[in-house]
């Protein structure tokens, strides 16, 4: 498994464990890119997802203060049983985007309760450079149970981030792009700008710059987050 430091290596697989549990019956590998991009090719035995709609827009939610940018837990139990996804099953999630979109499929399943995930550290790019196995079948489907338990802690509201508002303890650590952060790219949003106090780290900037993009150690992680006051003494707050 992927060590590098991490204070929680758990949360990473690397291809060559992968590579050597690919057939495991409890196994879920996922591929988190567009489905026409899974149709053409993906890791063997990977199950794709048809609508990436596990996140959405508050204001297409029914209930957003109970479930924020998360889909309904009724949608996600059939999104995941449909994927052969169960309580018990050890889900492995990719992309081909230095796991942006990875990360946000592991976060979904732990907000949902579903801890027993991984993101493949250098994903679709490090998987086939290194040779290793890939189909353009689709995996037998598995009969499975897949029960949503929220959990709010995971979630900051907006309430929560306006209280913590120059609170010292607190960090606000903005992750989005350099034009987001200035204020120059709105991206279609109603106001453009930052949380007052916030500090800034593009998320780019926490993978290799090599064509797998995979996290870099833990050792520079750290460093670059002390930077910027991001400390293990603080509650951050991303966004």
């Amino acid at each position: 498994m992927t060590d590098q430091g991490y204070a929680r290596p758990e949360l990473l697989a690397d291809t060559d464990w992968l590579a050597d549990h690919i057939d495991d019956p409890n196994l879920r590998v996922v591929d988190c890119d567009n489905f026409d991009e899974y149709r053409r090719a993906h890791i063997q035995n990977a199950v794709g997802i048809r609508v990436h709609h596990y996140i959405k827009h508050p204001e297409y939610t029914s209930s957003p203060a109970e479930h924020p940018w998360v889909a309904e837990p009724d949608v996600m139990k059939e999104l995941m049983e449909s994927m052969g996804i169960g309580d018990d099953t050890l889900v492995v999630a990719y992309d081909t985007n230095g796991s942006l979109n990875a990360a946000r499929f592991w976060w979904v399943l732990n907000y949902y309760g579903h801890t027993n995930v991984k993101v493949l550290n250098g994903g679709w790019r490090k998987w086939f450079d290194e040779g290793k196995p890939m189909s353009m079948d689709r995996p037998p489907e598995a009969s499975v149970t897949f029960t949503p338990q929220a959990n709010a802690e995971l979630i900051c509201t907006l309430q929560d981030g306006v209280s913590a508002i120059g609170d010292r303890d607190t960090v606000f650590l903005d992750v989005r792009t350099d034009g987001e952060w200035e204020g120059t790219n709105d991206r279609g949003n109603r106001r453009a700008g930052r949380v007052p106090g916030a500090v800034h780290l593009e998320w780019v900037n926490f993978l290799t710059a090599d064509s797998h993009r995979a996290f870099k150690p833990a050792s520079e992680l750290r460093a670059m987050l002390a930077g910027v006051g991001a400390t293990p003494d603080k509650n951050v707050i991303t966004y």
